[in-house]
């Protein structure tokens, strides 16, 4: 194989796997992943204000009963076809530990070591 060939051929399949989540992530595995991360069935929550960033694909979810979550998948495509991440949700205005002690039997040697408990 000559040098502008192979040079061709391999830009062509860097191309491929770093494709961005605009072309990557399809809305259909969006509302699929974000249903099996937040427990939920298809069609019971909305999809929103949706942001690609490189491979990265940032949302908001409203689900029937009133919960609002910010939400992110990544995604590439490869020779074997299109991958997404488990969608990655955290509730909104329900912020992590925010340097509360646990106190309901959650604490475990990490919170331990964070002085957490």
């Amino acid at each position: 194989m000559n040098k502008p060939i192979a040079l061709a051929t391999a830009a062509i399949l860097a191309a491929l796997t770093s494709a961005c989540a605009s072309f990557s992530v399809t809305d259909d595995a969006i509302e699929r992943n974000t249903a099996q991360a937040l427990g939920l069935a298809k069609g019971t929550f909305t999809v929103t204000d949706r942001s690609n960033d490189g491979v990265k694909a940032s949302y908001k979810v409203r689900t029937d009963s009133g919960k609002q979550y910010s939400c992110y998948v990544t995604g590439g495509v490869s020779i074997t076809g299109r991958a997404v991440s488990d969608s990655i949700c955290s509730e909104l205005g329900k912020g992590g530990m925010s340097g509360k002690p646990a106190t309901d039997g959650t604490c475990n040697a990490l919170l331990k070591a964070a002085g957490k408990c």
